[in-house]
């Protein structure tokens, strides 16, 4: 069932909106929405005509209707289906292929005949391109029509390749794609340079044309636009908009992608709420960065005009509110991480006792855990603790095939002038020859990706030394999932779930600290992130002494970071910590100047976790609390 589900908050929202804890509930419901239409169909001996999308969106949706397939008997035979879009060019069988995607994860595993199966032809000769344009938009209108159309949403409000300026009366056609597309495309790629600059796409017009419409949207990282899209007016600058037209749409989003809707972040303003903690503090923070006033100068007034009535007529007075937030949020700051050792802890946010720590950090990439939580990282060591890193995959396809390279060439040189060996070697000169015969988009051998991933590997032990961590205290635990030599990665699976728990009864920590970071748009924070949650539970059972009092800490940084109302614990940094910190993430000599995979911010991962963390530090100030250099924000996991 969906959750948050205020009557008035049709009062804000344009499209009708399904909020469900997590995507596999949200996809539960529209795969039961698509088996109820398809068996209708089937009984009256008539084809269900469904329009699919492609990208990381949809993915557990069709991993749901496969498994209805294998256990229910779903069966897919009278299903016709239309793909909304292909990157041209593009041949059917290359990595990135829309055709190729759909086949992995959806048309080899039913019972669907793929003469019914429809995605746009990347590889029609470009003269013909209009034409074949024309067809597909027949072949729709001679099916009769798409039933359930099936949408994921771009960063800039895109819907299939339909850009910002795309008209309303659009239909399918060859396309231009917006740099921002083409960046968040790049990793799929290896690369922007190898992106298309262009695809096949059907329209606005085509999308509108369909029954009914399922809009997915997962993660922090979309919850920006789809705010604007469901709350705004409608604009050419944002596409999705148009749908706001539509008679039969609806969103079907998890709680991260609806955290900007105004009943998740601002509910006072929709509906009557019973205020906790957490919901007074959001209220507090975010009145205080509007005015533009430190907590404690917050007036009776400045809450009753902004809403906020309810709040001073249950707590009394605008004092009495200023004094709790200012407290609580006072108390989240501490110097010491991992607990301060013979202190008054009753007000800190982690415990004196035991002292020294036992602490692992997990790390989903070998340069995480410096540039996320550096800071706090290096005190931990400078502190006494007993500093444990879990690198849980090799990062191997972050690494440029100039830098393999460069370090095949050193060891070749390095053999013949030291050792005296014959510069040949087999296993380097067939990296040398993998890589020359490579072509642009196409995926590693298995010997270039364990040269980066060995790569990647010396980064990290170069950081944990400069940190302080002994070598016995480094952990590389290559988590099968990640090892596909494609960005698509696999489903967390048992085996990584077990690697991370044999890790856990290894160093039996104290203090476990996890990226939380789930606005990374590759995806491999949230399947780190899952392994470590599901080995917490079951060894939670299993073991409960061992976890007892392990305490979690989620930490942020590479891509967003936690608001204020969420940290719990908010570790300062010194201008020289941050210094460390920096000379730190500069051991990741593979990442630096320009990352393979960048996001859609330009800039270097030192330089965002820098200014995040100043951010954070500013934010502080300006409510009114101490002025720091920078300041790393934690959010405790109470599993």
């Amino acid at each position: 069932m969906p959750i948050l589900t205020h009557t008035q908050a049709r009062y804000f929202e344009k499209i009708p909106v399904s909020v469900y804890n997590d995507n596999d509930e949200a996809v539960k419901y529209i795969a039961h929405e698509i088996a109820s239409l398809i068996r209708m169909k089937i009984a009256r001996n008539e084809m269900a005509v469904l329009g699919l999308a492609t990208g990381s969106t949809p993915i557990r949706l069709y991993d749901e209707l496969v498994k209805m397939h294998r256990e229910e008997g779903l069966s897919f035979k009278n299903v016709i289906t239309f793909n909304l879009d292909e990157y041209y060019p593009m041949e059917p069988k290359e990595l990135q292929s829309y055709v190729r995607f759909m086949n992995e994860y959806l048309f080899d595993h039913i019972d669907i005949d793929k003469k019914n199966t429809h995605v746009p032809d990347g590889a029609v000769p470009r003269h013909e391109v209009t034409e074949y344009c024309q067809r597909y938009e027949l072949a729709i209108e001679n099916a009769g029509g798409i039933d359930i159309q099936i949408l994921g949403i771009g960063g800039n409000g895109h819907i299939a390749f339909n850009e910002p300026g795309s008209n309303r009366k659009s239909s399918t056609r060859l396309v231009n794609l917006s740099s921002k597309t083409r960046v968040s495309a790049a990793s799929d790629f290896f690369g922007e340079e190898y992106v298309p600059t262009r695809a096949i796409t059907m329209g606005i017009d085509t999308v509108m044309k369909a029954k009914r419409i399922f809009l997915l949207g997962w993660g922090d990282g979309k919850s920006g636009i789809i705010k604007r899209t469901v709350e705004g007016g409608i604009t050419e600058d944002i596409p999705a908009t148009y749908l706001q037209e539509h008679k039969n749409v609806e969103f079907v989003i998890d709680i991260a992608a609806a955290q900007s809707l105004t009943r998740v972040n601002q509910p006072w303003l929709v509906d009557n709420i019973d205020w906790d903690d957490m919901l007074m503090r959001k209220a507090v923070v975010q009145l205080s960065q509007k005015l533009k006033k430190p907590v404690l100068k917050l007036t009776d007034g400045d809450y009753l005009e902004n809403g906020l009535g309810d709040l001073v007529n249950q707590q009394g007075s605008a004092y009495n509110i200023n004094i709790k937030i200012f407290n609580e949020i006072q108390h989240t700051i501490t110097g010491w991480p991992g607990g301060k050792p013979n202190a008054d802890d009753t007000t800190r946010p982690e415990r004196k006792s035991p002292y020294p720590k036992k602490v692992l950090i997990f790390s989903p990439h070998p340069d995480d855990d410096i540039i996320s939580m550096g800071g706090t990282f290096i005190r931990l060591v400078d502190q006494g603790h007993d500093v444990h890193i879990g690198y849980q995959t090799s990062g191997n396809i972050a690494v440029f095939d100039d830098y393999v390279t460069r370090f095949a060439d050193f060891v070749a040189d390095y053999n013949t002038q030291f050792e005296g060996k014959d510069p040949k070697n087999t296993v380097l000169d067939r990296v040398r020859e993998s890589l020359r015969m490579k072509k642009p988009g196409q995926s590693d051998s298995q010997e270039v990706r364990d040269l980066k991933g060995l790569i990647r590997r010396g980064e990290a032990k170069a950081t944990c030394r400069f940190v302080g961590v002994p070598d016995e205290n480094i952990h590389f635990n290559n988590l099968p999932f990640y090892e596909t030599g494609t960005i698509r990665k696999n489903p967390v699976g048992d085996e990584d779930i077990k690697i991370t728990k044999d890790l856990i009864r290894q160093i039996k920590p104290d203090q476990i600290f996890a990226a939380g970071d789930l606005s990374d748009p590759h995806g491999t924070h949230r399947v780190c992130l899952a392994a470590i949650m599901e080995a917490c539970k079951q060894l939670k059972e299993e073991e409960p002494e061992l976890m007892k009092d392990c305490w979690v800490w989620f930490y942020r940084g590479a891509w967003a970071e936690f608001n204020i109302e969420e940290i719990e614990m908010a570790v300062p940094i010194s201008p020289s910590e941050l210094l460390r910190k920096r000379r730190g993430i500069f051991k990741h000599e593979s990442q630096k100047d320009a990352p393979m995979f960048p996001g859609t911010d330009p800039r270097e991962f030192w330089q965002r976790a820098e200014d995040r963390t100043k951010g954070t530090a500013d934010l502080y100030n300006k409510l009114g609390l101490a002025e720091y250099e920078a300041i790393e924000g934690f959010k405790r996991w109470h599993f």
